[in-house]
């Protein structure tokens, strides 16, 4: 609607201007303060301005009423127009706020190192970038879902020695000396098992077998982190090996060499990230002429730049945020436009049960399970209390709240009122077929409210991907179900002579309702 609005105004100005909500929504559904700004150029007040395009507006089809106050100009949407933009979408549901965007973008998120399951700090990042990629392919860009695959350097040694350990201690019954740093937790000892039944037990009676353990440890770990996005309906179009980039190190390395970007200090080899905002230089080989962490994120980076997308988006968590400079200054060093990339950080999410912290998994040692917690509460509520705040700031809520089933439940809220509107379908053996053409003419005020609410998806989508603030669809579901529930309880549907028109405006509704839980990920739930 938002763009078919704009389209018209432009027909009368010949200036790019700015639509926005009024302050009260009895002044109108959209607003322009397009007067202020020609005020200077035309040289007359911005009061006088608007009264007279808004005198030319009145006459288009598309609106109800166009008033021009203290120099703003205020619209109403007629309701023929709403009316026929309805109409469309109950014919083509499938087609509802999908938009015509152009351009590539590759999405980067989790890429959590495979010496583990995935725990509910990764789940956040999982999720906003799983909805960012469902909600992008709707408005049309091209979107590539890429999961990067940490399985180079210590941590994975750290994983075959870790399993070795307890195949020693839990399996062969010896007294076993840990070290300082080792992965620990019920899944540790599960993998030792796997392994002696897979290889047998005299895998580990000989320390050159570590070697062996890591690199199929590592495929376990990368199987059972599958299973754990599959449970909250995540996927991937590709899986990238940071091993198998190495052997392009060389030819990064030589890009930055080439423009003089590193140098050499302490048996050392530093790039000079400093000059591009970096808190200071960084070591790329060390001292045994091994690449560094940030060796492996610079060849990444070029993998990713050769592919050539529009546009390169990762999802990092919160403690990432120093890495930024860094990563974004080898980018300019090796030749491209490091302005492609964005990054968006995933702050840390605390949970509670009961008003208390949520226990650490014991299979896992020393962090809660994204898998537990989806076993207990779904994927859905998981998935919509994720999204319900922007990925930056700190997420805090109790899992007891979720298994309510009252409105204190956001996921129980916004589902109750998808069930609400196809059980009177169901109750009155209509179809929605069977209203999509009734005309919508003569409805009250709340009915109009109601109808240009749930016609505001498209550009909320829009809205919400372009500024990256996911939290947008929650917070118009759950405004949106309000708006439903009250007029629900404010008039009658069912064997009112409204009737059908009531059931046509409450198709739409449920068309938006469903088709924004689906884009984050939710079953919309058709009884409850």
């Amino acid at each position: 609607m938002k763009r078919k609005v704009t389209e018209v105004i432009k027909k009368y100005i010949d200036k790019e201007f700015h639509l926005e909500k009024p302050k009260s929504a009895e002044l109108g559904h959209y607003a322009t303060p397009i007067a202020f700004s020609l005020a200077k150029e035309l040289r007359r007040p911005p009061i006088i301005i608007a009264q007279e395009l808004a005198s030319k507006l009145q006459n288009e089809p598309v609106f109800e009423s166009v008033n021009a106050i203290n120099g703003y100009i205020n619209f109403k949407l007629s309701l023929d127009f709403m009316d026929n933009y309805a109409s469309h979408f109950l014919h083509n549901p499938n087609d509802f706020a999908k938009g015509k965007k152009d351009g590539s973008i590759l999405i980067e998120f989790v890429s959590a190192n495979p010496t583990g399951p995935l725990h509910i700090g990764h789940a956040r990042g999982a999720v906003v970038g799983d909805a960012l990629c469902r909600i992008g392919s709707h408005l049309g860009y091209k979107i590539t879902s890429e999961y990067y695959v940490n399985d180079a350097g210590n941590q994975v040694d750290l994983l075959g020695l870790s399993i070795f350990l307890a195949g020693r201690e839990n399996i062969l019954k010896l007294n076993v000396e840990f070290p300082e740093q080792y992965y620990r937790g019920e899944y540790i000892v599960d993998l030792a098992h796997k392994a002696a039944v897979k290889f047998g037990k005299n895998i580990f009676g000989d320390e050159k077998n570590i070697v062996d353990l890591s690199l199929w440890g590592k495929d376990e770990m990368m199987e059972l982190i599958r299973q754990n996005l599959n449970a909250a309906k995540i996927s991937f179009d590709s899986f990238i090996s940071e091993k198998s980039l190495y052997p392009k190190w060389e030819e990064s390395f030589e890009k930055l060499q080439s423009k003089c970007k590193t140098y050499e200090k302490d048996g050392k080899v530093w790039i000079k990230s400093q000059e591009f905002g970096d808190e200071k230089d960084r070591v790329v080989i060390r001292e045994d002429n091994r690449p560094t962490y940030l060796a492996g994120d610079i060849v990444y980076h070029d993998c990713k730049f050769s592919r050539d997308f529009d546009r390169y988006i990762n999802i990092w968590g919160a403690d990432h945020h120093g890495y930024i400079a860094r990563v974004k200054a080898a980018i300019n060093f090796m030749g491209y436009d490091e302005s492609k990339l964005e990054v968006i950080l995933a702050q840390m999410v605390s949970l509670l049960k009961g008003g208390e912290p949520y226990k650490m998994s014991k299979r896992a040692g020393n962090f809660i399970l994204m898998s537990e917690v989806i076993d207990e509460i779904g994927s859905d509520a998981l998935r919509f209390m994720f999204l319900s705040k922007k990925s930056d700031t700190h997420l805090e809520f109790d899992i007891d709240e979720l298994k309510k089933d009252d409105n204190s439940n956001p996921v129980y809220y916004v589902n109750y009122a998808h069930a609400r509107i196809n059980q009177l379908f169901a109750k009155c053996g209509k179809r929605i077929d069977d209203v999509a053409n009734v005309k919508l003419t003569n409805l009250n005020e709340s009915a109009q409210n109601l109808l240009f609410n749930a016609l505001l998806l498209p550009e909320v989508l829009e809205d919400a991907f372009e500024t990256r603030q996911l939290q947008k669809v929650t917070d118009y579901l759950k405004s949106l179900a309000a708006v439903l529930h009250k007029f629900y309880n404010e008039n009658r549907v069912l064997g009112s002579e409204f009737e059908d028109r009531y059931l046509k405006l409450l198709s739409i509704v449920s068309l938006s309702l469903r088709t924004g839980l689906n884009l984050i990920g939710v079953n919309a739930k058709e009884k409850m």
